[in-house]
């Protein structure tokens, strides 16, 4: 016979106490804790399995066979590219994201694509029944040869199906409206959601099922429930965005089978969402010529370069203290590169206000585009404009040294095939850099000379 006993677990954080207590110890968050019930069976003496459904045995490293990963394209290379080449069988990946921002149309039209073929897709939701999911289809054109819809959140009854069922692929919308039978805790609570992670990363190793999670996010942006969860799954890809505009930016922020931090970029129209082939010109199509506070970098998001238009604007403060509003790019980022045009480059900006903005709603936060915040901050307080043909690459010191940034050729060359003429980049870049006939590429040492040269 099973036996039960009872632990209270916070909400927020996971911890567990024998006893209610009224302040979490682990996280200070107040009337946290939750009972939970949890039947724990007898130890036994038998060997357990490992997640591949095999009992585990010590291995020396040298005799463990390497298989490279089989990957399967969908039609989408922009999500392709940001999970690493493909679609990995077994793996388990989870996508959160701001509430209609796109995350469950992303899915149902690559379940679309996954299932014309020999593929059986099951896609199982918590949050609405199959007459709405058929309804999103018919605006999506997705048709779904073998696309089979199942609107449940009793886990046991979703492990049975996909028994019975054996598909390649696996929706769950969302990780959130899951529940195990056998936990007395509410729908939603820590508890929940780490066990049914649990199961279905077992589902998705033992079985080869590829396993997409849907995750809600908090109002800080971050996916609701335990830590733990992303750490579990083998992908984490958040899909980012403006509701007030078109575009959305899917972004890998874990991979155990690629590169982190590579993007793919969408337009969300009426019939579902569409590939940007060429990022650069979304984000350069609307900018001024000849306009002050504006210069232009080229930043790399994974092995992805994009150009951006990096916009400032500088004017005299009107309160005791001077303010530093950034959007897409750190504040903190920003007020130390201000304070090295001020102790460096002689610019009084102590009683200036400063508003730094990356257009067309992307993040940036390599140190690459230092320089080019150095200059549309210089551009905005000197009230004189950049050259529209000018690109911007480096990091800046504190010292006033511009220093030298990763793959600049790649920088380079995606700079020329938009036509831009002239590129300041470290000096130190230089050493082996082959240009492009179209592009003059300028060596700056310190902040000082490469405003010299921007404005001359």
């Amino acid at each position: 016979m099973a036996k039960t006993k009872t632990q209270f677990v916070c909400q927020n954080c996971g911890y567990n106490s024998p006893r209610y207590l009224g302040r979490c110890p682990s996280c200070g968050a107040w009337n946290q804790m939750v009972e939970e019930k949890i039947a724990t069976k007898k130890e036994t003496t038998n060997a357990q399995t490992n997640l591949a459904g095999k009992i585990a045995k010590p291995e020396l490293m040298a005799a463990v066979s390497i298989e490279k990963e089989p990957r399967v394209h969908t039609q989408l290379a922009e999500l392709n590219r940001v999970l690493g080449g493909g679609i990995v069988p077994g793996s388990l990946v989870l996508i959160g994201g701001d509430p209609g921002i796109g995350k469950s149309t992303l899915l149902l039209q690559v379940s679309g694509q996954l299932s014309n073929g020999k593929e059986k897709v099951l896609y199982v939701s918590g949050e609405e029944s199959a007459a709405q999911i058929k309804m999103r289809a018919s605006r999506l054109g997705v048709s779904g040869q073998q696309l089979y819809l199942y609107p449940e959140t009793d886990m046991g009854s979703i492990r049975q199906q996909i028994e019975s069922l054996k598909p390649d692929y696996v929706i769950i919308d969302s990780i959130q409206t899951m529940q195990e039978p056998d936990l007395t805790s509410a729908i939603g609570s820590v508890a929940q959601v780490r066990e049914v992670t649990a199961s279905l990363m077992r589902l998705a190793k033992q079985n080869q099922i590829t396993i997409f999670i849907v995750g809600h996010v908090t109002k800080g942006g971050a996916i609701a429930g335990p830590k733990i969860l992303e750490h579990m799954v083998d992908t984490v890809l958040y899909f980012e965005g403006d509701q007030q505009r078109t575009y959305r930016i899917l972004r890998a922020v874990k991979n155990r089978f690629g590169s982190t931090n590579e993007i793919g970029i969408f337009e969300m129209r009426a019939g579902g969402l569409y590939e940007v082939a060429n990022p650069s010109e979304i984000f350069l199509e609307e900018r001024l010529t000849g306009a002050t506070g504006s210069a232009v970098v080229v930043s790399l998001e994974g092995t992805r370069p994009i150009l951006v238009e990096i916009q400032a604007l500088v004017t005299p403060t009107v309160f005791g203290n001077a303010q530093r509003t950034t959007t897409g790019i750190d504040r903190n980022r920003a007020a130390l590169i201000m304070a090295v045009l001020e102790k460096r480059a002689n610019l009084m900006l102590q009683n200036q206000d400063a508003y730094l903005k990356a257009a067309g709603g992307v993040k940036l936060d390599e140190p690459a585009i230092d320089l080019a915040v150095a200059v549309s901050i210089a551009s905005s307080y000197r009230d004189k404009g950049t050259k529209a043909t000018d690109c911007f690459v480096g990091e800046i010191g504190l010292t006033g040294e511009v220093r030298s940034v990763n793959r600049i050729e790649q920088r380079v060359k995606e700079a020329a095939k938009l036509g831009f003429k002239r590129f300041f980049i470290p000096h130190n870049n230089l050493k082996g850099l082959e240009v492009p006939k179209e592009i003059k590429v300028i060596g700056v040492t310190t902040i000082t000379e490469a405003l010299q040269k921007a404005f001359n």
